[in-house]
């Protein structure tokens, strides 16, 4: 295949039927549905889990929200909608690269995930991180991942800190289970993650 036939093909299908250039994305290459979806079927932990089923990153995200929102007491919904959507371009990839291998894929994977994450933003009128902002959302981004490995994946809590390096504190409740119920730490089946996710991507949307 020519480096121009390549090019051409620098598109993916989505399931809505609207085509998204990986490339060159714009706000109006997906649905909402389209990310809900992709979201629920797009695993962290490079998919391993001890339990059934693998954990998505539309779970991921709910949960980072969530904590979020409990540490805020009241957050505006277009910063509850940015915790959301932070790991938005992972959905529209299908792909969520685990850490150890970022180094690995080097600038241009990294500049093509940005590309998307604008993209994300723009579209649903989300501002773009101040340093601030970040360094609280990395906060609970990491405290979300810590509590995962030892929950979901089945690292020791000692692994977590020697071995992914994750300073973090291991959560004992999960932040989902007041809301959702169910057992705690246990990934949702693809359908019923995308359910949730949507039903959160709707709610915030209607209040923004």
């Amino acid at each position: 295949m020519s480096r121009a036939d390549h090019t051409a093909r620098a598109w993916v299908r989505m399931p809505s039927g609207k085509r998204l250039d990986l490339l060159d994305p714009t706000p109006f290459d997906w649905d909402d549905g389209d990310l809900a979806l992709g979201l629920a079927r797009t695993y962290r932990w490079g998919g391993h889990s001890a339990w059934p089923l693998p954990l998505s990153v539309a779970q991921h995200s709910l949960t980072v929200m969530q904590l979020r929102r409990s540490w805020a007491g009241a957050l505006s919904p277009v910063l509850e909608l940015r915790e959301l959507l932070h790991d938005a371009e992972e959905g529209l990839l299908g792909f969520d690269c685990i850490s150890v291998l970022k180094p690995f894929l080097g600038d241009s994977f990294r500049e093509l995930s940005q590309r998307l994450e604008r993209a994300v933003f723009l579209r649903y009128g989300v501002p773009a991180w101040t340093p601030g902002q970040h360094r609280v959302h990395k906060k609970a981004d990491r405290l979300a991942a810590a509590s995962e490995a030892v929950h979901v994946v089945g690292w020791s809590r000692e692994e977590v800190r020697s071995t992914l390096k994750i300073r973090a504190a291991v959560l004992d409740t999960d932040p989902l289970h007041a809301v959702y119920g169910g057992a705690p730490w246990e990934p949702w089946p693809p359908a019923l993650a995308c359910e949730r996710f949507m039903a959160e991507l709707e709610r915030l949307k209607a209040r923004l």
